[in-house]
């Protein structure tokens, strides 16, 4: 039974997805554009990758030219020199956009937070009397439901494919920010949703400008594999 388990502990990571790690760039001066990067190694081949996410916050959607995607290879080409060109490729936006001003995350569900469903996340604005102090009281809530498959994607083995909600609540009021009615083809198999956290535009004092950043699992060669996507918060 000794012997099983060590082969068992052996063996879980090479059964783990491909978990991308996030990169907040930031936004432009006038706060209409947010940036981020999510970079990693991709399960099954082992090459690794990064992806630039360039968002027209007022319209929610990406501006034209994004995401640059840039995957080596090869084994030997390391996740720096890919990291490096995807920065190297998007630099002619960044400079168009203007985008240059931090980014503040003022609420993070981080990966070793333990019982956590990444379903729910309250956070306020950063306060003006010192550490620790917050303005506002905010909550956001993550719902997932079944969606049909689209034309690039069938569920496996009958697992349903999911969609999500997700919603705002400030002082007793809720507003809906999203909710999906198909599933797009960029977010390939997903099969469910996680709140990772909220970014707003240095010195983080309010809300404006703000955007939900969402985890989302697709189907992978070794098991769910993570992506990021974010939704403006509306403000």
């Amino acid at each position: 039974m000794l012997a099983l388990a060590l082969v068992l502990a052996l063996a879980a990571p090479t059964l783990a997805g491909d978990r991308a790690s996030l990169n907040v760039l930031g936004y432009s001066e006038d706060g209409d554009y947010f940036a981020f990067e999510e970079f990693g190694i991709q399960d099954g081949s082992g090459f690794a990758y990064a992806n630039i996410y360039l968002i027209d916050i007022a319209r929610d959607q990406w501006v034209k030219g994004t995401p640059i995607k840039v995957q080596a290879e090869t084994e030997e080409r390391s996740l720096a020199a890919v990291r490096a060109e995807a920065t190297e490729l998007f630099a002619p936006l960044q400079a168009k956009h203007a985008i240059g001003e931090p980014a503040d995350l003022l609420a993070v569900i981080g990966d070793g937070v333990a019982d956590n469903d990444g379903s729910e996340l309250a956070f306020g604005a950063i306060g003006y009397m010192g550490p620790g102090s917050t303005q506002g009281a905010y909550q956001l809530k993550l719902d997932t439901f079944d969606i049909p498959a689209n034309a690039n994607c069938q569920p496996f083995e009958g697992d349903p494919l999911r969609g999500f909600a997700l919603s705002l609540t400030e002082d007793g009021k809720t507003v809906e920010l999203h909710r999906d009615t198909t599933l797009p083809a960029s977010r390939r198999c997903t099969v469910t949703y996680r709140l990772y956290g909220v970014a707003v535009p240095f010195p983080g004092w309010s809300i404006e400008r703000g955007v939900a950043i969402i985890s989302a699992y697709s189907y992978g060669f070794e098991g769910p594999d993570r992506r990021f996507l974010v939704v403006p918060l509306g403000r």
